[in-house]
């Protein structure tokens, strides 16, 4: 198996042969693809693998704050939140990382202060993109210099509908560029489609392989900002698009979920679709994540069923 891009070396060097690759990728069923979310959303979990699955679900969490009123004090607060979920239980997992905007990644650092919980940071004109290269790149170094060790960044999506395919693939390899630290090490890109505003599962199958060709380390769904966020169909035709991706590159990418993803029993549909799907390789959270902020309490609370027989409520955690 090939483990390189070598196979795809003509496919990016001029907007036409972009075009000709991505509108000769396979049409999306759109009817199937439904259906086959729907079918996997019936699965039914019990016991001891729905103690599994939630763990492994909150370990999966990037624990987010995207808000103009954001403060230090909230920043400190969710990251203490992201390393102990369940102060009454510490058998309960960390979550993956804690997700802010650029200005509060120094502060959330400091609040992790080592502990095994990665700072993401959005970037590029979060949550539009409306804004020149110059800006967006400078917005990753800023993120990155404050100690970032994820960037989630947003395409230009008018500049996707609008067929400029080269040009999207170029920004993201861009900012991939400006997640390398001088030292050579570099934050993981996780590129962020807007799946709502899509329109077609025909371009978000197209924007993945943008994403993936141009060097995402992961794909994302959504910003949470948006009417339509992550929903089973879009992420199985994402999660379809990586598996056939490290088949066809032996190159493994990781896929994110983000926004409406809010009850225990939506989040272990989404680890079905994966498990299904792509498979155990990507049922850690080094390739799989979920954007989200609501969701972790809901989880807790469902953890702390299963561990006591008694449902706590929500005045048993903390509010974010």
């Amino acid at each position: 198996m090939p483990t390189t891009l070598t196979a795809f070396a003509d496919v990016t060097t001029s907007d036409s042969a972009l075009r000709r690759f991505l509108h000769g990728l396979p049409g999306v069923d759109a009817v199937g693809l439904e259906a086959r979310a729907a079918a996997l959303g019936t699965r039914s979990i019990k016991t001891t693998a729905k103690a599994y699955a939630i763990d492994l679900a909150i370990s999966m969490i990037d624990l987010t704050t995207l808000e103009g009123a954001d403060t230090p004090g909230k920043v400190r607060a969710l990251s203490a939140k992201a390393v102990n979920p369940d102060p009454t239980d510490r058998t309960t997992p960390m979550t993956a990382a804690v997700c802010v905007y650029p200005d509060m990644v120094a502060t959330a650092k400091a609040a992790l202060n080592g502990a095994d919980v990665k700072v993401a940071s959005v970037a590029t004109a979060f949550p539009a993109g409306r804004a020149a290269l110059p800006v967006k790149l400078a917005d990753t170094h800023d993120a990155v210099a404050a100690g970032a060790d994820e960037i989630d960044m947003v395409i230009d999506r008018g500049a996707f509908l609008a067929g400029r395919y080269l040009e999207t693939y170029e920004l993201i390899k861009a900012v991939k560029e400006a997640c390398v630290r001088p030292d050579g090490t570099a934050a993981r890109l996780k590129v962020i489609f807007e799946t709502g505003e899509l329109s077609t599962y025909d371009n978000i199958r197209r924007a993945s392989w943008i994403g993936m060709l141009a060097g995402a380390d992961f794909i994302k769904t959504s910003t949470g900002k948006v009417g339509v966020n992550a929903t089973p169909a879009n992420t199985l035709l994402m999660l379809e698009a990586v598996r056939d991706f490290k088949a066809q590159t032996g190159i493994q990418i990781g896929v994110k979920p983000a926004g409406g993803i809010r009850t225990t029993k939506d989040a272990i549909k989404f680890l079905v679709l994966v498990n299904e799907t792509a498979g155990e390789d990507w049922l850690t959270n080094e390739w799989f994540r979920f954007g989200a902020s609501s969701l972790l309490n809901d989880l807790l609370m469902q953890r702390q069923k299963l561990s006591t027989g008694r449902y706590s409520g929500p005045d048993y955690v903390t509010v974010d």
